[in-house]
């Protein structure tokens, strides 16, 4: 029989009673036994020990008994200044006493200037400059096709370089004077327009001046078509107003022309031209 320590009630089986004892008044009878006190506890897992300072008593975690022993420290004898040490062998080999690793010269960060970088290719050479022929200095990876000495001269190579037919942009170049007519179908244009840009609605007063005034079909199709002639590209149905910035980009042709040509009111591309 299994009595019950609070009320003294017998039961037949152990279950009973420790079911009755937490039922009744209210409280777990101990299930596990420490394997150290000896003393009774309660655990819903398998436990030997009632808690961290009985396990810590009952368990040694010194010398050969911790999980992380390797054996203890071991002598070995500095590389440098040759005295005996003692290092754990969980650490690396023992190379070097704990002074010598302060104070050793492998500490020093090795030289790399000069021929002694592993990336020395010989260091700078004197070259002359594409522009004005001055000798200057650059390493081997700033020599090109093209050097130059400043900025300045930068900008002249660019500006001579890319200039005319080697701009990416080169159409043609310069179709000469717009000829007869074309002062008065520019001022038809304005007039039309009143003086204002048709794509973004600038006025003569907000820019200072009039508008541009933009050839939808270029002057030089007019120059290079069979049957034609530039002045052939004056006529109020070819031109429109445009501000610096707008006359800009539908010259790169981020406006398109019939959008403009709405814009304007026009209705027709000048006829038996073949763009």
């Amino acid at each position: 029989m299994h009595d019950c320590p609070s009320c003294n009630r017998a039961f037949e089986t152990e279950r009973g009673r420790s079911v009755h004892h937490t039922t009744v008044h209210d409280k777990r009878l101990p299930n596990r036994v420490c394997s150290h006190c000896e003393s009774g506890f309660v655990s819903d897992y398998e436990r030997k020990y009632c808690s961290e300072t009985c396990l810590d008593n009952a368990v040694s975690r010194a010398g050969s008994n911790n999980p992380n022993y390797r054996g203890g420290k071991t002598e070995a004898t500095c590389r440098y200044c040759e005295t005996t040490f003692e290092y754990y062998p969980s650490e690396k080999s023992g190379l070097l006493c704990s002074e010598c690793v302060k104070t050793a010269p492998w500490r020093d960060p090795p030289a790399l200037e000069g021929g002694t970088n592993s990336r020395w290719n010989g260091g700078k050479q004197s070259v002359e400059c594409t522009v004005c022929t001055a000798t200057i200095d650059r390493y081997p990876s700033e020599i090109g096709d093209v050097v130059v000495c400043s900025a300045r001269c930068r900008a002249k190579w660019l500006s001579e370089s890319f200039a005319g037919e080697g701009h990416p942009n080169w159409k043609g170049g310069d179709t000469g004077p717009y000829g007869t007519g074309w002062a008065a179908v520019r001022r038809q244009a304005l007039e039309r327009d009143g003086h204002r840009c048709i794509n973004c609605g600038e006025t003569k007063e907000d820019l200072g001046r009039n508008p541009d005034v933009h050839h939808l079909v270029p002057v030089r199709v007019f120059v290079e078509a069979d049957g034609f002639q530039r002045t052939d590209a004056h006529v109020l149905d070819n031109v429109v107003s445009l501000c610096p910035s707008c006359h800009r980009r539908a010259e790169f042709g981020h406006i398109s022309e019939a959008d403009l040509r709405e814009r304007a009111g026009i209705d027709s591309v000048p006829s038996e031209i073949d763009k």
